[in-house]
């Protein structure tokens, strides 16, 4: 079941030397060689990998994973953190394996091999839903943080707001399109992903800097014996409460969600039976992130915990500069989502163009296409953030959905279909609980949102 069973351990694959020609694969250049600009490129680094996948999973998913905490208890949180990396990894090896054995270079190649074209259009679909949703609420927790929000008719003061005061400098619209302009338009242009390597070392260091400055606070209020002990499991008390513990399963479920991904750094690596390596690295180091902030924000907040931890660092924390580590925080979180949004914007573009174009040649050596469907996704991107007040219950319908469906549904049916041969007794078995999870997943998480709307649609008229 590994990957290195389809290769010798000795072999070493020069993006130079290596040539795949695959009418199947529309999504990537099939020959990195084709590309002029690329030619004094020898590869991608096993760290620029590793940042990459890294920044590819950590995104909002991680704010609100201390609140599952607070409905699972830290024993059974933790292990299901920790299951839910196993488990993606898993995913993510199937994925590669048949990629290897059909000699598909990107997951539509794969996707189209195994079920044809409306099976390739499919999973190009999921991944412009998924990732269009999750760019436009990155865009929106920016303009949250940067410039303040109203809800309930509450006003909650931006960063900015809150050191230079209400200024038309400081709208959302502004910070929002200067942002834009600024950050995500150039990082956007880049036409190798390993080319954001840096931008994404940054934003890893980021999100650590988010944790060392939530474990720093929390140390301290334990010190001085202001936390109380948190709870160590689920409270489980009727079926209400029962329920409700299944509410936290998409949130578990899509927090590693980097799949759509997996090709684009495969292809660009020098060496690629380091990919293994490379997916084992980064959900190591992506776990220990999340386990972290879980405890550490449970820890912190306790049953205060919301849905959304970062909108905890908007009150008095009750220690010494404490609003100064809740700017701190916002600041360092709200940069964090700026450099993740041109890696999940990398593979919305080129899944866009295969699904436009799936017979157009590489985009990569088509300027007018690239800047074309660029400007025109980060266009749409940016008004669906102004325009939208908040797609929480919108992002869970389409983009939670979409996203197990890409992480777990896709890789086990390409696996069950098993159009090479390859796949084990044991592979087939783990194929059918993923797909069993993802669907029940699916399902929690539209009851729980439609359950939600529901109730909030009535409670003016009670």
């Amino acid at each position: 079941m590994t990957i290195g069973s389809l290769k010798s351990a000795n072999e070493k694959v020069s993006r130079k030397s290596k040539q795949v020609v695959d009418e199947r694969a529309p999504l990537l250049p099939t020959k990195q060689e084709e590309d002029a600009g690329f030619d004094e490129f020898n590869g991608a680094s096993f760290s620029g990998a590793v940042f990459n996948l890294s920044t590819t999973i950590v995104g909002a998913g991680i704010m609100a994973l201390p609140a599952t905490m607070k409905v699972l208890g830290l024993i059974l949180g933790i292990a299901l953190i920790i299951f839910m990396a196993f488990l993606t990894e898993a995913s993510i090896e199937l994925l590669l394996r048949f990629s290897r054995a059909g000699k598909t270079v990107s997951y539509g190649g794969l996707m189209g091999e195994t079920f044809g074209k409306y099976g390739r259009m499919l999973l190009q679909i999921c991944v412009l839903v998924n990732n269009v949703g999750v760019l436009v609420v990155y865009m929106i927790i920016i303009g949250d943080v940067l410039s303040g929000t109203t809800s309930s008719g509450i006003h909650h003061a931006g960063v900015l707001e809150g050191w230079f005061g209400l200024q038309w400098w400081n709208g959302r619209f502004f910070v929002l399109l200067v942002t834009t302009l600024a950050i995500f338009a150039p990082l956007a242009s880049l036409k190798r992903i390993d080319s954001l390597r840096f931008t994404s070392a940054l934003s890893v260091a980021l999100a650590v800097v988010f944790l060392v400055i939530t474990v720093g606070i929390t140390v301290f209020k334990l010190i001085n014996g202001s936390i109380l002990m948190p709870r160590l499991f689920p409270d489980v008390y009727d079926l209400t409460s029962f329920i409700q513990l299944f509410t936290v399963i998409p949130v578990l479920v899509t927090a590693y969600i980097c799949h759509y991904n997996v090709h684009s750094i495969d292809n660009e690596l020098e060496d690629n039976t380091q990919i293994k390596a490379v997916v084992r690295t980064s959900l190591s180091l992506c776990s220990t992130v999340y386990v972290m902030t879980s405890l550490f924000g449970f820890l912190l907040f306790g049953n205060a915990t919301l849905d959304d931890v970062l909108a905890n660092f908007d009150t008095d924390l009750g220690i010494p500069y404490g609003s100064l580590l809740n700017d701190a925080v916002r600041v360092t979180y709200a940069a964090h989502l700026m450099l993740v949004f041109p890696i999940v914007f990398y593979p919305l573009r080129l899944n866009l163009d295969g699904l436009l174009f799936p017979s157009a040649r590489p985009l990569t050596l088509d300027n007018l296409r690239f800047a074309s469907l660029s400007t025109g996704l980060i266009t749409l991107i940016f008004l669906g953030a102004n325009l939208i007040p908040s797609i929480w219950d919108a992002f869970q319908f389409t983009g939670a959905t979409a996203a197990v469906c890409i992480g777990f549904i896709f890789p086990a049916a390409v696996t069950l279909r098993d159009y090479h041969g390859v796949a084990t007794k044991k592979d087939k078995i783990l194929c059918i609980f993923m797909i069993v999870l993802a669907v029940f997943s699916n399902l929690v998480a539209i009851y729980s949102d439609a359950y939600s709307l529901l109730k909030n649609n009535a409670s003016p008229h009670e």
